[in-house]
């Protein structure tokens, strides 16, 4: 009697562990403070949910901050932008081409014991904006383009914050890597958040811009294609701690697929909808999963 009663108990026990050891699979995904990073921290969260994942989410931190936890093993997944990592992280100056840009930061941070899955084709970088219907009419796609109707004879008016104009690696450079110059009384110099409003009020008729704006696509604005390559690479790219990717391989391929899904358009459309449209990041997460098909 005595055997008989205790193998249902054993039975009972190893039965009520299992719930326990399926929700053993941890992992802490951080994010910076911004809503594009906020929205990767989120759709990453959930996705890892659904793929039986116990997440800690700690978004809403700062860049540098952000990186020394994660080389410091308290955060297992971000979403870093190569040219971050280049320039602000391992002090490389040099300027670099996207895929040499991405197999640099691949290196080198490989060697701090993180890894770089695939890129996305979302790059948040600076950009030359217009309104897309004028864009069209001048037949203005790429910043060739644009340096060609300028040096045609015609005049474009060009918003663009302080800093911008003045870096060494801003506006001057710029025109001189597309031969050609906007002229100093066309360049409007003004603070970031009203480049975006006077481009769509027709004061300008150029724009500064960061490519994954969620203004972009609200004010119905066209990224021009910088076809030279001038501005830094700042893909958007899943970085885990090759600890965490050697204990959980498959986070190689369930983060791939969404970096896949991503391109500059994509994330503009998403940024919008949390800054414009004021859906919740956590709403607007579930949304663009479900639609992809990635819960």
């Amino acid at each position: 009697m005595k055997l008989s009663r205790l193998i249902p108990t054993t039975l009972l026990g190893l039965t009520l562990a299992l719930p326990t050891l399926a929700a053993s699979k941890s992992v802490v995904v951080g994010g910076k403070n911004s809503t594009e990073q906020q929205l990767m921290a989120e759709m990453t969260t959930q996705l890892l949910e659904a793929h039986d994942f116990d997440v800690d989410t700690r978004a809403g931190m700062g860049s540098v901050v952000l990186r020394k936890a994660q080389e410091n093993g308290q955060i297992d997944v971000v979403w870093e932008y190569t040219g971050t990592s280049l320039i602000t992280y391992n002090k490389i100056e040099e300027r670099l081409s996207p895929e040499e840009t991405y197999n640099t930061v691949k290196k080198l941070d490989g060697e701090k014991g993180l890894v770089w899955l695939n890129p996305s084709e979302a790059n948040n970088t600076y950009s030359l904006a217009m309104r897309s219907a004028d864009a069209q009419e001048k037949s203005i796609e790429t910043l060739s383009d644009l340096a060609a109707f300028i040096n045609d004879g015609q005049t474009l008016s060009f918003a663009s914050n302080a800093e911008f104009a003045a870096r060494p690696d801003g506006l001057k450079p710029l025109q001189k890597t597309y031969d050609f110059e906007f002229g100093r009384a066309n360049v409007k110099r003004m603070d970031t958040g009203l480049t975006y409003q006077a481009l769509r009020d027709e004061q300008v008729d150029v724009s500064l811009v960061f490519a994954t704006d969620g203004r972009i696509p609200a004010f119905d604005f066209v990224v021009l294609k910088d076809d030279k390559d001038f501005f830094p690479a700042y893909a958007l790219t899943p970085v885990v701690r090759e600890e965490t990717l050697k204990e959980y391989p498959e986070l190689e391929d369930i983060l791939n697929a969404l970096s896949a899904k991503l391109d500059d358009m994509t994330m503009a459309e998403l940024n919008a909808k949390v800054d414009v449209d004021k859906v919740t990041i956590r709403d607007a997460a579930k949304e663009f999963l479900s639609a992809e098909n990635l819960l």
